[in-house]
C-alpha cells in the first residue's frame, strides 16, 4: 500500500469492531469466550511474527503482522473496559505520559508543545547523559510500583517479566545487574566464566550426576547470554539466526540424500556430515 493511498479506517473503527466481536448477542463465539490468559500466547506469537518479518525484510508482510500485534492491545483494552479497570484511552494516556516523562531532553516541560526547537539536532544531546536519565526514570517507576506491592526495598531486577522467553529474560536480568556495577570488566572475563561453567558440566557428567549437569548447562547458557550483551548483540536474535542457518543446512542434507533415494535414518553420520560441510561451503561462496 502506497503511503499516500486513501485510508478507509480509523483507530475508532478498530475499537468498534472489537466491541462488536465481544458483544454477547452480536459477536463472534470465539472472541466472546476469550479472556486475559487465553490471549497471552497469541500476543507472544504475534510479537515473534513481527520480528520474523523484519529479519526476513518482508516489509510487504509487516503491516499485516503489526496489525495483528496491535489487535492484541485492542483485546486487552476491551477486557479492561468490560471489567471497569481501564480502556484504550487510558492505555494511550499512560503511554504518552511515560514517554514524555522519559524524554526531558526532547520535551523539557513534559508536553508535546515543549519539544526541542528545530535546528537543534539529536546529536547535540549528550547520549550518555540521556541514557543515565532514562535509567534513573525507569528506576523511579519501578520503585513506585514496588511500593504498591510491599515494603521490601526496590531491586534493579524489579518488573523484568517472568513470561519472557528464557533467553530474553536472561539478557534483561544481566543487563539490569550490570547497570548497577555487577559485571565483568570486559568480554574476556565472560569467556573465562563460560569455560569455568563448561568445566563444571564436564565434572558433573564424570560424576554421573545428571541433575547437577542440567543445572550447570543453565549456567553455561546464562554466561553465553552475558557474552552476547557484552558484544552488544541480542542473544535471541543470534539464536534465531543460527536456527535458520541450521534449518537451511539440514534441509540441504535431507535433499541430497533424497536425490539418492535415501533417508537420514538409513544413512551414516559420516555421509550426513559430508553433505553438511558441502552446504557450509556453498553458503560461504
Amino acid at each position: 500500500m502506497a503511503l499516500d493511498a486513501a485510508h478507509r479506517y480509523r483507530l475508532e473503527d478498530l475499537l468498534t469492531l472489537m466491541r462488536v466481536l465481544r458483544d454477547p448477542e452480536q459477536g463472534c463465539p470465539w472472541d466472546i469466550k476469550q479472556g486475559w490468559d487465553s490471549i497471552v500466547p497469541h500476543t507472544l506469537e504475534e510479537a515473534y511474527e513481527v520480528a520474523d518479518a523484519i529479519e526476513r525484510r518482508a516489509f510487504d508482510e509487516l503491516p499485516g503482522e503489526l496489525g495483528d500485534l496491535l489487535f492484541q492491545v485492542i483485546y486487552y483494552a476491551q477486557f479492561g473496559s468490560e471489567e471497569g479497570l481501564f480502556d484504550f484511552a487510558t492505555v494511550l494516556d499512560t503511554l504518552m505520559e511515560k514517554m514524555l516523562r522519559r524524554h526531558p531532553h526532547v520535551f523539557p516541560d513534559g508536553t508535546l508543545a515543549s519539544r526541542r526547537p528545530p535546528g537543534v539536532s539529536a546529536e547535540a544531546v549528550q547520549t550518555q547523559t540521556v541514557n543515565r536519565r532514562w535509567e534513573a526514570l525507569k528506576a523511579e517507576e519501578r520503585a513506585e510500583r514496588r511500593e504498591d506491592i510491599d515494603k521490601a526495598p526496590p531491586s534493579a531486577l524489579d518488573d523484568v517479566p517472568r513470561t519472557l522467553p528464557a533467553l530474553s529474560r536472561a539478557a534483561k536480568l544481566s543487563k539490569r545487574a550490570a547497570g548497577v556495577g555487577f559485571d565483568w570488566d570486559d568480554a574476556r572475563g565472560v569467556l573465562a566464566k563460560i569455560r569455568e561453567e563448561l568445566d563444571e558440566v564436564e565434572e558433573a557428567l564424570d560424576a554421573g550426576d545428571d541433575a547437577h549437569a542440567r543445572e550447570e548447562v543453565g549456567d553455561v547458557l546464562f554466561a553465553v547470554t552475558n557474552l552476547a550483551r557484552r558484544l552488544k548483540v541480542d542473544p535471541e536474535q543470534c539464536l534465531r539466526a543460527t536456527n535458520a542457518k541450521f534449518e537451511r543446512r539440514f534441509r540441504y542434507v535431507e535433499t541430497q540424500l533424497a536425490l539418492q533415494g535415501k533417508h537420514c535414518r538409513e544413512t551414516s553420520l559420516k555421509e550426513m556430515e559430508r553433505h553438511w560441510q558441502t552446504a557450509k561451503v556453498q553458503e560461504r561462496s
